[in-house]
């Protein structure tokens, strides 16, 4: 689930000059529609192949920095690029597509007109190996065998020297082949996988025929008609999913025996080095319980189970498993089995050869190991955990040293041989800068430096505050008060809440993690106010389990604790608080104003989650459990069960196509508001889905603007 939004209007303000840091922010703005307010980027920023030397594409040439002279060079291709397009007959380019290396970094595979094309730059020869349809979706390149997996509706089919192989030939439209299963949980983000050696392509194959279908109502047509969609919702039926491997020497298909039950959750699918064995995590539908597996390849039996996770709440797997170079026996798992995410190495045989990190600190990714497996690279939290750093570790002795020197958020990119790292972070006080630095520490290269884009803007001063909940636990919330504020005057508030598991929104980033609608909010005289929740990410496995099976009340005891905070401001209106979020915020924004009925004056919910019996079976079960093991949990949690107390000015918005926090929720919610004699205000966006995206959004900004400012100004 997913979140955002904002809004009001001084009107005064627009009538002044447009000078040195007095411009306004617009809804064009909010929406990120203005390019010129967009921190600055190098496009294309990549790794030549195996080389440790960079490149990027600036104006449409490539930029090539050799790190071991720091010498710049400027390659322009397109001129090459084009002729040898024009002697294969295909329209040529405008400009240089994005491209990636092989590993000599000589040659370069980009994709035009559905075609694979391979450039080298040395001879200036091009080739095109393969192409596919243009109809294709989900496509997934193979970088050995230049091969392209796709689906067409609901079947698989390789492009290969382009021939088309199908692999499945499922008649039913309830069996899907080759796309992303349990609703996109678990880490998964796509359906195929294509093996080291582009010799076999293993694939997820999912029957929801089962699932009950949903109605979505498309309206464009003169007679509206009915678009279904499988959502299975909480306690329900739910898909039954395997994993198929496609040899493309037999053009044949093995299905791996991953056994019953058959609505268990497959994930972390990863292909050992050899080909031989593929690896499959096999979480249960109650997701307490992983089983880490091998299987066989060439027949799908099971070879053996390498270990299993166990929690009383929930194991929720995110990440493949990382092997070493040097050691094809061997990988990095990730795991929060400790209270905290760290890795662990093991063997092939699900030996636990070490526990690599050990921190009180949440380990957020895996960056990669250097070509001699001697350290590994990773991004993680540090002791602050509004921070993100990259770290690196010995894989022999778990000696830890942090790569990045300065506060904020990094993202790292380990060059092949690990003697190099690009940096690029942000901070409440650096929009982006790119770093270039060996991973000795030694020699560091600024390759894009920091540039304010909101140099000429009024902005508001942003601040970062602690507060406690109920038993002493650190929280972090972000003020942004209004430009210029009037040392006499009280402001209206506008909490912005989000407050479900896998967010963060505050951060020591760039302004400190708001988005631009909620500094144009502030510009409108607005004091912006967000708060992370127990319950959210990055702070450990007790905090974020903290609302297991009782969503809605522990946040919500959180987001009070951040009201007591903003009543004790001097320049806050206590008598013109007002709430808005999306989806999990929704729920919390409604939730909020129901409970505390005599504290919020206004709300805005967007796609709210109205009672979790109507939301999906992946996400639901993992927080609250099922309708028939946690009834008082769903009870709780319900809004239905506290429209009674409603109060203040209720705005809710929904998507009328929105197939993750269905129509159904807002429409109950409406139903029941009228059953019990309560007004509440009601927009939907027709044709949209969970989000409001495009030139709609900027509309969606403004009625929320224009709400707040007719109940809260």
């Amino acid at each position: 689930m997913k979140a955002r939004h904002l809004f009001p209007i001084i009107a005064v303000l627009f009538l002044l000059p447009a000078t040195a840091q007095d411009k306004l922010l617009t809804l064009e703005d909010a929406v990120y529609m203005n390019p010129d307010i967009f921190p600055k980027s190098l496009r294309q920023l990549q790794w030549m192949g195996s080389s440790d030397n960079l490149c990027w594409n600036a104006d449409g040439k490539l930029v090539v920095l050799e790190t071991e002279t720091m010498k710049r060079d400027t390659l322009d291709l397109l001129d090459d690029i084009n002729a040898g397009l024009t002697d294969l007959g295909v329209d040529s380019l405008k400009q240089l597509p994005p491209v990636n290396f092989f590993e000599d970094e000589f040659r370069l595979r980009f994709v035009h007109l559905n075609r694979i094309f391979i450039f080298d730059r040395v001879s200036k020869n091009l080739l095109s190996p393969n192409r596919f349809p243009e109809k294709a979706e989900h496509s997934d390149l193979c970088i050995v065998n230049q091969g392209v997996a796709y689906t067409i509706g609901n079947n698989l089919y390789i492009a290969l020297d382009n021939e088309e192989i199908q692999v499945t030939h499922e008649t039913d439209p309830g069996i899907v082949c080759g796309q992303t299963v349990h609703r996109v949980e678990f880490g998964i983000d796509k359906g195929t996988f294509w093996s080291p050696g582009g010799n076999y392509l293993a694939f997820y194959r999912k029957d929801e025929r089962m699932v009950n279908p949903y109605p979505l109502v498309d309206i464009d047509q003169r007679i509206a008609t009915v678009k279904e969609t499988k959502y299975p919702m909480a306690g329900m039926t739910s898909e039954e999913v395997t994993v198929g491997i496609f040899n493309l020497e037999r053009r044949e298909t093995v299905f791996m025996k991953t056994g019953q039950p058959a609505d268990q959750y497959l994930t972390c699918i990863t292909w050992d080095p050899s080909e031989k064995f593929i690896y499959i995590a096999l979480l249960n539908r109650d997701q307490n319980h992983l089983k880490l597996k091998k299987y066989d390849a060439s027949t799908g039996d099971e070879a053996a189970i390498l270990f299993e996770e166990e929690d009383e709440q929930y194991v929720e797997p995110l990440h493949p498993l990382y092997f070493l170079n040097t050691f094809p026996d061997r990988f990095i798992w990730l795991s929060r089995r400790d209270g905290y995410n760290q890795l662990y190495l093991y063997n092939t045989r699900g030996e636990l050869l070490r526990q690599l990190t050990s921190n009180r600190w949440e380990v957020t990714g895996m960056l990669g190991l250097d070509e001699k497996d001697k350290r590994a690279y990773f991004t993680g939290t540090g002791e602050n955990p509004l921070e993100q750093h990259i770290f690196s570790v010995e894989v022999k002795s778990g000696e830890q040293e942090r790569l990045s020197t300065v506060h904020g958020t990094h993202i790292g990119d380990i060059s092949h041989s690990g003697q190099w790292m690009v940096d690029s972070y942000s901070s409440t006080e650096v929009a982006r800068e790119i770093r270039l630095t060996d991973t000795g520490g030694k020699n560091e290269v600024i390759l894009l430096p920091d540039e304010d884009p909101l140099r000429d803007y009024a902005m508001g001063e942003t601040t970062t505050v602690t507060l406690q909940a109920d038993d002493g636990t650190p929280l972090y919330g972000r003020l942004i008060k209004p430009p210029n504020p009037d040392p006499g005057m009280k402001y209206p508030v506008f909490l912005y809440v989000y407050g479900g598991p896998h967010s963060q929104l505050v951060t020591d980033s760039w302004t400190a993690g708001a988005g631009l609608f909620l500094n144009y909010m502030a510009q409108q005289g607005y004091v912006v106010f967000t708060l992370d929740n127990r319950g959210t990410s990055n702070r450990g496995l007790e905090f974020e389990q903290a609302i297991f099976r009782n969503l809605g009340t522990m946040e919500v005891a959180d987001q009070m604790k951040g009201v007591e905070y903003l009543k004790s401001l001097e320049f806050v209106d206590p008598e013109r608080i007002g709430v808005n979020g999306w989806s999990y915020g929704g729920f919390m924004t409604v939730s909020m104003m129901l409970r505390y009925p005599e504290v919020f004056k206004a709300a805005c919910a967007g796609g709210p989650v109205v009672d979790w019996k109507y939301y999906e079976v992946m996400y639901g079960e993992r927080y609250m459990d099922t309708p028939e093991s946690n009834p008082d949990g769903y009870k709780n949690a319900s809004l239905l069960n506290y429209v009674d107390h409603l109060n203040g000015r209720l705005l809710i918005i929904h998507g009328t196509m929105d197939a993750t926090v269905v129509w159904q929720n807002s429409l109950a919610f409406l139903k029941k508001c009228i059953d019990e004699g309560k007004q509440v205000d009601y927009f939907v966006y027709p044709g949209h889905e969970h989000n409001i995206r495009g030139k709609d959004r900027k509309h969606l900004y403004e009625k929320i603007r224009i709400y707040f400012d007719e109940y809260l100004k």
